[in-house]
């Protein structure tokens, strides 16, 4: 392919996709290798007709001995060869990851975003180019779908998009990463090096078998291409149909958030009823806004992990969800509460749904009760004709037989020595070792409001009724009590 067509193609593709506004400082990442260094000479032809500020950077992670060093210096002559400025940093990814664990493919990516959004914030950039090509857009649908991806994932690279952040350095800035090169090839890459003379580095780790990413693009996408020639194409149709869906659903999950979601600092709290009547496509979309707008790098967050915090609507409260990047899902008993949990803020680990109770309450039967953060209604329902069907399904409600219970019912937080007989048992049994059983995290215990009569506990309010106050075929009047967070 000749220079002028290549250019033009990237060309347009960057003003199709406003990847570079006039004025913008630029950093362009440069490995060395043939698509950072094709990226990098177009940029620097289009500079002054793109009105853009260009500054390379090159992380050296040290891991392959000299050939390492040798990357560095290559970059650095040919970023000083087209008279832009260039930085240099080097670690040693392989004691990093000695420390910190993890595969050596994700601590590398780690470390070199970190340099990456240290550079863009020193010279006050908002952009990153990097050398993405088509094929590295065709090998991460492939790579998601495997791994298990929503929707989502099956976009596979876009144009523009967040900087991923796994590290303090990322997490400040708002960067954002562009890719010049997603509609061109890496043959394409390597036929314009060979055509300017520029003699790329070539990368002797791309030939590693150990890791996945090598794998897929040597041995897994030549045999698919063998049941399907056109398996590229197919994959990037898949890519664009993902894209144009996920579009549709963010647009009208975004409608919706302010409805369903709360932010608070480092929690995001969520209303479980309103979340869970919605399609599960939006409940699913909501669910990953929530966690995103905690940490950006959300790439190791699968529709697995999705499903499962969606499971959590119909869960109990206290029922806890542990996902990467520290991220926690904790239930309460309207609320969905996701937060990440870090040394700083433990106290998320134990964010309790329930205000504080303190003192004892008598309750007003019928009518309504105001308590520090609630307010209870009692309604007497006459049975007629029995049996009588309860069809509510919200925990803050119960239906009681009056006469078992009468009307002299009061309401405190649990005593030490606090007994009650949990619905379809037998015999009473200790509260505490009931919240324990019923793994109640133990900061929530003294909030839990527990309704009880002269005789005993009715009413353990969220979680169980006593067996002994249940509804029978022989009731004829019904206590429904209702608790709402009030105001």
């Amino acid at each position: 392919m000749g220079r002028d067509k290549l250019e033009d193609k990237v060309l347009r593709f960057v003003q199709r996709h406003n990847l570079l506004p006039p004025g913008e400082t630029v950093i362009v990442a440069v490995s060395g290798g043939a698509d950072s260094v094709c990226l990098l000479h177009i940029l620097a032809t289009f500079q002054r007709r793109l009105g853009i500020d260009l500054h390379v950077a090159h992380f050296n992670h040290q891991l392959r001995g000299a050939e390492s060093e040798a990357d560095a210096e290559y970059v650095s002559r040919l970023a000083t060869s087209l008279g832009i400025p260039v930085i240099i940093e080097a670690q040693d990814t392989g004691a990093y990851r000695a420390e910190r664990g993890g595969s050596i493919e994700e601590v590398a990516r780690e470390l070199r975003y970190a340099f990456l959004a240290r550079v863009a914030r020193d010279l006050r950039a908002k952009r990153i180019a990097t050398g993405h090509t088509r094929d590295d857009h065709v090998e991460t649908i492939l790579m998601h779908l495997l791994r298990g991806t929503g929707i989502i994932g099956l976009r596979g690279l876009l144009p523009l998009a967040p900087l991923p952040y796994t590290s303090a350095e990322a997490k400040e800035t708002d960067l954002l990463v562009v890719r010049p090169l997603l509609n061109v090839t890496r043959e394409e890459t390597m036929s314009y090096c060979r055509d300017h003379r520029l003699d790329p580095r070539v990368d002797s780790s791309n030939l590693s078998l150990s890791l996945f990413r090598n794998r897929l693009r040597l041995h897994l996408l030549p045999l698919l291409r063998q049941y399907n020639r056109n398996i590229d194409q197919a994959l990037l149709r898949l890519a664009d149909i993902a894209t144009e869906a996920h579009a549709f659903i963010e647009h009208e999950a975004l409608k919706l958030w302010t409805e369903v979601a709360r932010q608070e600092d480092a929690l995001v709290r969520l209303n479980k009823k309103k979340l869970a009547s919605l399609p599960l496509a939006l409940q699913s979309e909501i669910l990953r806004l929530a966690l995103a707008s905690l940490v950006k790098d959300v790439r190791d967050i699968e529709a697995q992990h999705i499903k499962a915090a969606r499971r959590l609507l119909s869960q109990p409260a206290g029922k806890r969800l542990c996902l990467p990047h520290n991220l926690m899902c904790l239930t309460g008993y309207d609320y969905l509460d996701i937060a990440v949990i870090t040394t700083e803020r433990p106290d998320l680990l134990t964010l309790c749904p329930f205000p504080p109770l303190t003192g004892e309450f008598r309750l007003n039967i019928p009518g309504e009760t105001f308590l520090p953060g609630w307010k209870i209604t009692a309604q007497i329902n006459v049975v007629s004709p029995p049996p009588y069907s309860v069809t509510e399904e919200n925990n803050l409600v119960a239906h009681l037989d009056l006469h078992k219970t009468g009307t002299l019912l009061f309401v405190r937080k649990r005593q030490p020595g606090d007994r009650f007989q949990p619905l379809g048992m037998n015999v009473p049994k200790k509260l505490y070792r009931f919240m324990i059983d019923a793994k109640i995290p133990a900061s929530w215990r003294d909030h839990i409001p527990v309704v009880f009569s002269p005789e005993h506990i009715v009413w353990v309010v969220g979680l169980r009724i006593d067996d002994r106050a249940k509804v029978t075929a022989e009731t004829r009047e019904i206590l429904r009590l209702e608790f709402a967070r009030w105001p």
